[in-house]
């Protein structure tokens, strides 16, 4: 049994598709950002950055005690080798997959969630930081629309390295972005969108950004983005 840890953000949400793609049997535990859950003492036992997503499996192949793992590239990561599901079994194959994963986490993550941030959740709207975020994501769709331009996946069949970027392309809009302007991602997108497991793992969640700016409260706005770590 793999204990979930969630939140209906990009990074959560990858965990959650791969889960419901592959049938793992999981608990999902909602974790309320906005009420600071992710700075409980037992949560950060779990997950030391205090973030979501993070996982326990209960049943670790190697037969010990349960297993904690935080980072949901690493999550994606042990999920395929547990289940040999979503990650190809040959050097070359599990190699390209983990370009794409890398490229995700590093590159498509950061700079889609910056995006997001200054164009909906800044107090103050901060032009340059917008213009510079969103028109990095723009460049990160555009090589994944150039990779997609003659494949249906991003590294051959269906792998961990589309459940990554997926969930981070669903808030375009938000990230200031058209996906007519990208017609092979597009494709791409519409082609996961249509899998019963995505829909599975959308049903009922709302969009955690939006097109229109946010106004947060003084405390949520701490609790959010206002922790620091110590000198």
């Amino acid at each position: 049994m793999i204990d979930l840890y969630f939140a209906p953000t990009p990074n959560g949400l990858k965990i959650k598709l791969f889960l419901e793609e592959t049938g793992l049997p999981y608990r999902l535990h909602t974790i309320s950002l906005s009420k600071g859950e992710q700075f409980a003492p037992a949560f950060l036992a779990i997950s030391p950055n205090n973030k979501i997503p993070a996982i326990v499996d209960t049943d670790p192949v190697d037969g010990g005690a349960p297993l904690s793992i935080f980072e949901s590239g690493a999550i994606l990561q042990y999920l395929a080798g547990k289940s040999g599901q979503l990650m190809p079994p040959d050097l070359r194959g599990r190699t390209e997959v983990m370009q794409w994963l890398f490229w995700q986490v590093g590159g498509l993550g950061p700079m889609g969630g910056q995006a997001g941030h200054f164009r909906v959740y800044a107090p103050e709207e901060v032009p340059y930081a917008i213009d510079r975020y969103t028109r990095e994501v723009t460049r990160l769709y555009s090589v994944l629309d150039r990779r997609l331009a003659d494949r249906d996946y991003l590294a051959g069949d269906y792998s961990i390295a589309d459940i990554a970027c997926y969930p981070w392309v669903v808030p375009h809009e938000a990230h200031g972005q058209s996906l007519d302007a990208h017609p092979n991602l597009a494709r791409w997108f519409d082609r996961i969108s249509a899998r019963a497991a995505t829909q599975r793992t959308y049903e009922g969640v709302e969009s955690t950004y939006t097109t229109q700016r946010k106004t947060l409260s003084d405390e949520e706005r701490r609790t959010l983005f206002g922790q620091a770590g110590k000198p």
